[in-house]
């Protein structure tokens, strides 16, 4: 498992500095606290979905194996996996998500939104 958390921490490091950081629209700190977990979980969300359909086609070995536990079991490390990379700056999606959650919570504030 060690040489799995640094291969994640490589690839964090490395996707951070790929991704340019976005900076925040406005809003006082509390709301930029709260727009950047939403964001840092959509991402972790995000992800996870990918790396399962990655890890889809792996095949697992039929003797010791499969099965149920190792569904779950590969369920809740890619979760893990997808929550540390998007810890470490993800690929950028977290930006994106923040700055538009903070823009519309401007928006809102003004009283602009349209339904």
């Amino acid at each position: 498992m060690v040489g799995m958390s640094a291969n994640i921490s490589a690839a964090g490091s490395f996707l951070s500095g790929v991704s340019a950081k976005a900076p925040a629209v406005s809003g006082n700190e509390k709301d930029q606290a709260k727009a950047k977990a939403a964001a840092q979980d959509f991402e972790a969300f995000f992800l996870t979905r990918m790396m399962e359909s990655m890890f889809d086609g792996v095949s697992t070995d039929g003797m010791f194996g499969g099965g149920e536990a190792e569904k779950m079991y590969r369920s809740l490390l890619l979760d893990e996996y997808g929550r540390e990379m998007a810890r470490l700056g993800g690929i950028g999606v977290q930006d994106q998500v923040m700055r538009t959650i903070l823009e519309m919570q401007e928006t809102a504030e003004k009283g602009y939104i349209e339904a």
